[in-house]
C-alpha cells in the first residue's frame, strides 16, 4: 500500500509537502495543513469565464455522473449552453445539480488556471432568452442540430491560479502546452 501500513502509523502520503495524513478507523484521509495562495475570487473566476468558450459539464444521469465538453456564453451570471438532447438534456430536465469546469494555460506568464461552477440547471423554454443567448453568439461546435438550451445557475464558483513546473525540454512530450514558452 504505497510503502505505508495502516498498522505501522505511517500513510501513502507522507512525503507530500502540503498535505498531511490523518488515520481514523483505519482509514486514511488528507487535511490540509498549508493552503497555498492561489485561489481565485468570485470576480476574477467570472473574468474568467467570460473569456473561455469550452468547458466541461458534469451531470447526474442514472445515479453516475457524466462529463461532456460543452461550448458556452455568460448570460446574466450563469452559464448557458446547446445540445440535440440526449444526456446533457436529461441531466437538466431531473433537475440534479451539475457542474461545469474550464482551464487554460497561458504561456507567457507560465500559470495554469481552473474554474469550477457548481449549481442547478434548467431547460430555457423562453423564445425571448433563447433569442437574447443567440445574440451572445453561443454555436455550438459539434455538427447537428442543437435546439435545446441549457441554463447552469451556480450556487458555488471556485477557482485557482498556480505557475507551473518548468517543462524539462528533454522528456516533455511535443504536445504538453508548456513547451511554448521556451520553443
Amino acid at each position: 500500500m504505497f510503502g505505508g501500513s495502516l498498522d505501522a502509523g505511517i500513510g501513502p502520503w507522507d512525503c507530500l509537502p502540503f498535505w498531511r495524513c490523518v488515520r481514523s478507523r483505519k482509514v486514511w484521509t488528507m487535511t490540509s495543513i498549508e493552503v497555498p495562495d492561489d485561489k481565485l475570487t468570485f470576480d476574477e473566476c467570472w473574468e474568467l469565464l467570460a473569456d473561455e468558450t469550452l468547458g466541461r459539464i458534469a451531470v447526474i444521469v442514472d445515479d453516475h455522473p457524466e462529463i461532456f465538453p460543452v461550448n458556452f456564453v455568460l448570460d446574466r451570471r450563469s452559464l448557458v449552453f446547446r445540445t440535440a438532447g440526449v444526456t446533457k438534456l436529461w441531466g437538466a430536465l431531473t433537475e440534479k445539480p451539475a457542474a461545469l469546469e474550464t482551464d487554460g494555460y497561458d504561456p507567457h506568464t507560465e500559470t495554469a488556471w481552473s474554474v469550477v461552477a457548481r449549481g442547478d440547471i434548467e431547460v430555457i423554454e423562453d423564445p425571448d432568452e433563447k433569442a437574447a443567448v443567440d445574440n451572445l453568439n453561443l454555436e455550438p461546435w459539434h455538427p447537428g442540430a442543437k435546439n435545446h438550451y441549457v441554463r447552469l445557475t451556480p450556487r458555488a464558483l471556485t477557482g485557482r491560479r498556480f505557475k507551473v513546473n518548468k517543462p524539462d525540454v528533454w522528456n516533455t512530450r511535443l504536445s504538453d502546452r508548456r513547451r511554448s514558452s521556451f520553443e
